[in-house]
């Protein structure tokens, strides 16, 4: 109620306006985009029915002033912030906040500026989060504390009629010593886990060739045949020397006599020719 003054002001407006028309008329005529919405005052008080818009209305030029809400959604980038976790390692973090004016009367009457203190608020939460969360979980568990940062400040930003729609973790950023730890234990983790692969294989590969033998010793052709074969993929290669083990009691049988010289002490070979007869 605007009372018994605020009544006769008014009515002194509008008998103003109907003595200025039609020059008066132009003063009365507000248009509102379709992605804003109007809050009136009367006499520094908000009219009945909420905000006004999107289209054309009428306000009262002497008594009447307006406020343009924009109703669509704004992205706001947290700047970096310098945050110690709870296992105290200092980590740089920033994030987006993507929030909307969800009820324009409140984001009017409620707060001076919903804007920045929606900003200055997910900053504060931001760092509030993470103060309680260890390294590893920041770094695993970044779309869980984004989910945690968006209801917190869903329900804080309420009362100024604020709508957090989403909150995005953009970027955590470590110190240059931590990354080169972390590098090098991965490194390390990488060359054990190779390393037991090797093994695993060296020993499946033994396990194959003492199945091999077993299976060549049944059958001593099987040695023989697996020695020629052995020495037709060797001769596949260009450039290549091959050097046959014969036994020396086979060379008389071919014509080929052997002189070996001995020492008397050892019995140690000196000397060895073959002489073909």
């Amino acid at each position: 109620d605007i009372g018994f003054c605020g009544r006769i002001l008014v009515g002194l407006s509008l008998i103003f306006l109907l003595i200025t028309l039609p020059i008066s008329i132009w003063m009365c005529i507000v248009i509102v985009k379709e992605y804003q919405r109007a809050i009136i005052f009367r006499l520094g008080r908000l009219l009945s029915g909420g905000a006004k818009g999107p289209g054309l209305f009428f306000v009262l030029p002497c008594t009447d002033s307006f406020i343009n809400v924009d109703m669509r959604t704004v992205t706001f980038n947290i700047p970096p912030q310098e945050v110690l976790t709870r296992d105290s390692v200092a980590v740089c973090v920033d994030a987006l906040v993507y929030y909307r004016v969800q009820n324009p009367t409140l984001a009017v009457a409620n707060v001076s500026n919903a804007d920045a203190a929606t900003q200055l608020l997910a900053q504060t939460t931001l760092r509030n989060v993470l103060s309680n969360k260890n390294l590893a979980e920041i770094l695993s568990d970044c779309e869980h504390i984004a989910h945690f940062m968006q209801v917190t400040l869903d329900n804080a930003t309420d009362d100024w009629g604020i709508k957090v729609e989403r909150v995005e973790i953009k970027d955590v950023k470590l110190p240059p010593q931590l990354l080169r730890a972390m590098a090098s234990e991965a490194e390390a983790t990488r060359e054990a886990r190779a390393k037991v692969i090797a093994a695993e294989g060296e020993m499946s590969a033994s396990r194959a060739l003492k199945e091999a033998s077993l299976v060549i010793a049944e059958s001593p052709s099987a040695l023989q045949l697996r020695y020629l074969q052995t020495l037709n993929t060797i001769a596949e290669e260009k450039n290549s020397t091959i050097i046959l083990a014969l036994p020396l009691e086979i060379l008389p049988k071919f014509g080929i006599l052997i002189h070996m010289e001995t020492q008397p002490v050892d019995n140690t070979v000196l000397l060895c020719s073959l002489k073909t007869v």
